[in-house]
């Protein structure tokens, strides 16, 4: 099914369409080229503004599970996922875990501490992509939720395009690749495929990058789609309406996974900015968690880098000040 928030029927797409067509841009328009790689290049002559960090910022130091006072009324309504989606997009395909006492566990190896004892997570992973892939959605349609749950799952990295509505580059961009802006819409660079459909884009990805085996709760047609729009009820439509701001140079890169509510308050935002970013997906079973121990010497998410200006930061509610201070107009 396609991502209309009214749940209009819409004419379904039976297999993925190849497209390599390009229209013609307006000579008097701003026209962004989406690269198949992390890059968004200016291709007007349009100068693109300067971007700089708030005056005086800091990133502030990491507090596991310290909401600010003023996020716990978004975190509970964020939650509710939790409850709607029975927790899908929480774990990696094959997740395992077990307990061993701290003292066998080595120096620098990540693991969540539970009293005396450290879980030592696993999953099973199918063929990692190349490519990052790339997905063009937003916030606030269950169709596309049901595609980002499929990415926590299988752990991939996903170069996303926000699409909120109004937004004047990456919606009217699906309609000039596809035929029409129809969300979510996918674009494999490692294989050329590209698509529209929920359902399809997750059988794709479970065939290409997992075990082939669709997960249950991403698998009961309606079911599904209806979970997955009662578990956004509570955030109102945040994530899908543009506010203007300044398009970066580079994306973002993000670590973060679906079901996490901290996560969920920050991608809303980088939505609604319309910033493209590169999401490092990393839920419980994830191996990039020990891979980001290894960098940062702490794992906590959302994490964020800006390669627009240098800036590092963990903290949800520090992250969405960031963002709006830099980029919203």
């Amino acid at each position: 099914m396609a991502g209309v928030l009214n749940f209009t029927p819409l004419p379904s797409i039976s297999r993925p369409i190849l497209r390599h067509n390009r229209s013609k841009p307006s000579s008097s328009s701003r026209v962004f080229v989406i690269k198949s790689s992390t890059e968004v290049s200016d291709t007007s002559s349009t100068s693109v503004s300067a971007i700089t960090p708030p005056p005086n910022f800091k990133a502030p130091e990491p507090k596991v599970f310290t909401p600010r006072s003023d996020q716990v009324g978004d975190l509970i309504t964020a939650s509710l996922n939790l409850l709607f989606r029975l927790g899908t997009g929480v774990f990696v395909n094959g997740y395992s875990v077990s307990f061993v006492p701290k003292n066998e566990i080595p120096a620098g190896q990540y693991g969540l501490s539970v009293g005396g004892f450290v879980a030592k997570e696993s999953s099973k992973l199918g063929p990692r992509p190349a490519k990052p892939i790339e997905i063009y959605e937003f916030e606030g349609c269950p169709f596309c939720r049901k595609v980002r749950e499929i990415v926590a799952v299988l752990d991939l990295d996903v170069l996303y395009y926000p699409c909120p509505r109004n937004g004047p580059t990456f919606r009217p961009k699906v309609g000039q690749m596809g035929g029409k802006q129809m969300f979510p819409y996918m674009v494999d660079p490692n294989t050329g495929v590209s698509m529209y459909e929920s359902d399809d884009i997750i059988k794709y990805l479970v065939e290409k990058y997992g075990d082939g085996n669709v997960p249950l709760s991403l698998s009961l047609g309606l079911l599904t789609t209806l979970s997955a729009g009662f578990a956004m009820i509570g955030r109102m439509g945040k994530g899908s309406m543009y506010t203007k701001a300044k398009m970066p140079p580079q994306p973002l890169e993000v670590w973060a996974y679906e079901a996490s509510p901290f996560c969920k308050l920050v991608r809303e935002v980088l939505v609604e900015l319309e910033l493209p970013h590169l999401l490092h997906s990393c839920a419980r079973g994830s191996p990039k968690r020990q891979e980001f121990y290894e960098k940062i010497g702490h794992f906590q998410a959302p994490y964020l880098e800006d390669p627009n200006t240098g800036v590092k930061m963990f903290e949800s509610a520090a992250i969405i000040d960031y963002l709006r201070a830099t980029y919203a107009l």
